[in-house]
């Protein structure tokens, strides 16, 4: 496998990406990039190859910290150190995989160390290693939320703390992030998006071209890796070059009262919360000015600016679609301009056309996503006929707050937001001895098991004498992310369009229930002939969502097709995700049709999720003055409990956690 990166320089098309990546080695202090794109689109390599670029950085010999010679960290945790010449390394990249552990990304103590000896002895872990440097993370919208806290909180502030009982120690952690994601598989918290300074959606180009140049050079650098980097070195050498210039002309850029009052204008314009945006798009536009070789900053600059730092930000929940009205953005910065007759802005022609900004070096024009055109009503919300005894979709009603439903019992799936688990962040409920590497001392626990042995091991002094076999790790209790699979009729006696609409809205409530609790969710509609999985199980929600807007309602109800559909989904997540405990949501209103006894074969599929204790809510959809109550029946036969489309309001409905549970258990 060869050791030298992609050239940056040789990456094709990608505009909005290099330039968001420059910028950041421009000025760090920009807070990073967010790259979100369909796989195979190059950002990995992208990322890969900016390393390359940075300038070299001088460092303390031996320190494993990388402190600045000309100012080390006064409490680098291998100082103190005198200020002298040090020696020069390239800059690092270090990357951050999906699987890592707490103690993997901040460092670890022993523990055992600390108790027998009191000596601070501690394991840099990769911030130590990314400080001065950029620290990547691929799939960062997989990766557990406590560790998105922690690496986002050291990027703010610049160092890492790591306490193990009362035994601390800090160093510096100062880094270029840049995450990668695919909106397919998951979305970030808008709280984590928020910290990302810079985002990119990138795309694969549609151009044949520009294709068939990608295909070129990727062969090419494939066949003599050594040989296609010479033949950018010139190129990577004039990129490397300017930032350095760049980051020296930085301090001298002028931010003027013009520009900053552009830049609130368009913060305020778009809503976004907080000031965060605001700071960022001022230090944004100031290393678009500097990147340019200009001392002052410009209104095409600010508008680039709101194009990178803007659309995350502007997302209230996973089913918005990110992104910018440039038309009313040109139209906000030029009212900012025409109300301030003191602008100082040397541009007063103020934002042209295009996409503003400044070109990063390479070949190719910008690539933007495809926006996928997404179905909708006939005139007044009426649906349009597609087919003979079928409905076209209709829109979901307005969403609510769902109530929480939970599965019974403590479980040990990855860390979410739903039900209890046995997890290594949470309350502490007990000690039990450590499987592997010690993380979490449960200090009592280790002090009596060592205790009653003190005699025999010749203890002289004031400390105890600690042996592995002493150590208790803390057996805690926090939250765990479920499979929440809908099981959804779409049937022709759901098909009413206020009822289908209803049940959507409903459906749709739950989906961002299930996203604000880190579930994976999946999607098993039936109708017609048969059932059909609309969504195997994933971390996108929105992709449920839309899945759930195109779906067509009519003909027959073969509930026993949907259900046994849904527990061939279940055994094969098992084996997938065997820790991962499953909450099963069916929205019907009951009936079967198909059959001499349709209800007979549903009733023995129903017996197969209350064999196997998977816990299950039926959404009673039921309507009109005459009622059957067959979902009730339904849900007492998954061993489940039922609920109405109103009592799913979290208002209404106070106590269904309890009776899911008892129903369940």
């Amino acid at each position: 496998m060869t050791t030298i990166p992609f050239p940056f320089t040789a990456v094709v098309g990608q505009d909005d990406l290099r330039l968001a990546l420059l910028l950041n080695a421009v000025s760090p202090a920009v807070g990073g990039v967010l790259v979100r794109g369909e796989k195979g689109t190059a950002k990995s390599t992208a990322v890969r190859a900016l390393s390359a670029l940075l300038p070299e950085v001088a460092v303390v010999p031996g320190c494993r910290f990388s402190c600045a010679p000309a100012a080390p960290d006064p409490a680098c945790p291998d100082g103190p150190h005198e200020p002298g010449n040090g020696t020069r390394r390239p800059a690092r990249m270090v990357e951050l995989p999906v699987g890592a552990s707490e103690d993997r990304l901040v460092g670890s103590l022993d523990i055992e160390r600390a108790l027998a000896e009191g000596v601070k002895s501690f394991e840099p872990g990769l911030l130590a290693q990314a400080h001065r440097g950029i620290l990547y993370v691929d799939e960062v919208n997989l990766l557990h939320d406590h560790l998105v806290d922690l690496l986002l909180d050291a990027a703010a502030m610049g160092a890492s703390y790591v306490e193990r009982e009362g035994v601390s120690v800090r160093h510096a952690a100062r880094f270029l992030l840049v995450g990668t994601m695919n909106p397919e598989e998951g979305e970030l918290r808008p709280q984590l998006l928020d910290r990302f300074g810079l985002t990119v959606e990138v795309a694969a180009s549609r151009e044949p071209d520009q294709r068939v140049e990608v295909v070129r050079r990727r062969l090419a650098y494939d066949d003599d890796p050594a040989g296609f980097a010479a033949r950018w070195a010139d190129e990577e050498t004039a990129v490397r070059e300017r930032i350095v210039a760049a980051r020296e002309l930085l301090p001298r850029v002028r931010l003027g009262d013009g520009a900053l009052r552009q830049i609130a204008a368009t913060c305020a314009a778009f809503e976004v919360d907080g000031m965060r945006a605001d700071i960022v798009m001022a230090r944004t536009a100031t290393a678009l000015a500097a990147w340019a070789g200009r001392t002052d900053v410009l209104a095409e600059d600010v508008r680039q600016a709101a194009l990178l730092a803007l659309p995350h930000r502007r997302r209230r929940n996973p089913f918005d679609a990110p992104g910018l009205d440039e038309d009313k953005l040109d139209q906000t910065l030029e009212e900012a301009a025409e109300e301030d007759p003191r602008d100082d802005d040397p541009d007063p022609d103020g934002p042209g056309g295009g996409g503003g900004g400044q070109p990063s070096p390479g070949d190719g024009d910008p690539q933007g996503g495809d926006t996928a055109a997404r179905p909708e009503a006939g005139e007044g919300g009426e649906p349009r006929a597609s087919g003979a005894g079928e409905q076209s979709p209709v829109r979901a009603a307005e969403p609510f707050r769902a109530k929480v439903l939970s599965v019974p019992g403590i479980g040990e799936g990855a860390a979410g937001r739903r039900s209890r688990a046995r997890t290594e962040h949470g309350r502490t409920m007990g000690a039990r001895r450590p499987r592997g590497a010690l993380s979490r001392l449960h200090l009592a626990a280790t002090v009596r098991a060592a205790a009653p042995h003190q005699r025999a091991r010749g203890r002289s002094g004031p400390g105890l004498v600690i042996r592995r076999d002493d150590l208790r790790q803390a057996a805690r209790e926090g939250r765990e992310g479920n499979l929440v699979l809908f099981v959804v009729d779409a049937s022709g006696s759901m098909a009413a369009r206020q009822r289908m609409g209803a049940v959507k809205g409903a459906v749709l409530s739950l989906l961002l229930d299930a996203y604000q609790r880190r579930d994976k969710v999946g999607l098993v509609t039936f109708r017609g002939s048969g059932a059909e999985v609309a969504l195997p199980p994933t971390s996108s929600v929105d992709a449920a969502a839309a899945r759930l807007e195109s779906l067509p309602t009519g003909g027959r109800t073969p509930l026993a097709a949907g259900l046994l559909r849904a527990h061939e989904v279940l055994r094969v997540e098992r084996l997938r995700d065997p820790a991962r405990r499953a909450l099963v949501v069916v929205v019907t209103d009951g009936r079967a049709t198909g059959g001499p006894e349709p209800l007979v074969p549903a009733s023995r599929a129903a017996a197969l999720f209350a064999a196997e204790q998977v816990a299950s809510v039926v959404v009673d959809c039921e309507s009109g003055p005459v009622r059957l109550g067959l979902a009730g029946k339904l849900a007492g036969e998954l061993g489940g409990t039922a609920v109405t489309l109103d009592g799913l309001r979290a208002d209404s409905i106070a106590g269904l956690v309890k009776d899911v549970q008892g129903r369940a258990a």
